[in-house]
């Protein structure tokens, strides 16, 4: 095989097969896709796609499951981890994950997560947070930082009304010690490779039943935060790392760390 007489030796890159060719409903620049391409790169290097079954939350990422070739259910706003562990629970073999942003899971869902973290369900939870209600017009999220405009605070966060944003990855290591809780960030390609790195530990954490696994995953939304691509990626990279740092914070006995 030839492109323009140079000889074609290996292929270096190709559509996962956990993925669908379906067209993205996503906004230009969003960073869902970086994060569904990631988990499904996971997903064929481990080999598990019909032991998968994934969760769809509300929100920008509703049509999750036209994009994964999975198994995949929907759940009502906030309730995914609570269907996964209903799902885990009648199906112990399977590897069940939900697929959820700031708004779903540290909004609306938040009683829903924290009792699934503290009762160390076996279930892994995909977790984007982009600091803000993307799907429904740029409201303020829990998520949201001190300062940052929204459409619901056009004057910025202040925490005398709005509060302190919510830290749910070191949340989480409070009540669930010894799960797997790991957040990441995909701004550029050294931190993407990092992500699918946590991304299969997780998974793995999963697969040897040590507990329940959270990645939370730095994401950008230009078009609500009224800033180019480019912009948004400097904007993770100086204003919610500084907030949000990254790392582990849970692993379970017996799990290294991953190389940072």
């Amino acid at each position: 095989m030839t492109i323009e007489n140079t000889q074609v030796e290996e292929l270096v890159y190709q559509r996962p097969k956990s993925l669908t060719r379906n067209p993205t409903t996503y906004c230009p620049g969003c960073t869902h896709g970086i994060a569904h391409r990631l988990i499904a790169e996971v997903i064929d290097e481990m080999g598990v796609r019909e032991e998968m079954i994934g969760v769809a939350s509300v929100g920008c990422s509703v049509f999750a499951y036209n994009f994964f070739n999975i198994d995949f259910i929907s759940a009502p706003h906030g309730r995914a981890p609570a269907m996964a562990t209903g799902v885990k629970r009648l199906l112990p073999d399977r590897l069940v994950w939900t697929y959820q942003g700031d708004g779903d899971l540290a909004a609306i869902g938040t009683g829903e997560i924290v009792h699934a973290a503290s009762r160390c369900e076996r279930i892994t939870v995909i977790y984007v947070n982009n600091a803000v209600f993307g799907a429904t017009g740029g409201q303020q999220a829990p998520t949201t930082l001190l300062g940052q405009k929204t459409t619901s605070f056009p004057a910025g966060r202040d925490p005398r009304t709005g509060g302190y944003p919510l830290r749910m990855a070191e949340l989480l290591a409070m009540v669930s010690p010894e799960s797997y809780i790991v957040r990441v960030s995909i701004h550029d390609v050294k931190h993407i490779l990092q992500a699918g790195k946590a991304i299969r530990r997780a998974f793995e954490v999963q697969m040897q039943d040590e507990g329940f696994s959270l990645v939370e995953i730095l994401s950008m939304c230009p078009t609500q935060w009224k800033v180019t691509p480019v912009q948004a990626l400097q904007w993770i990279k100086e204003r919610m790392i500084s907030y949000y740092p990254l790392g582990e914070f849970s692993v379970p006995k017996g799990t290294p760390r991953l190389e940072s």
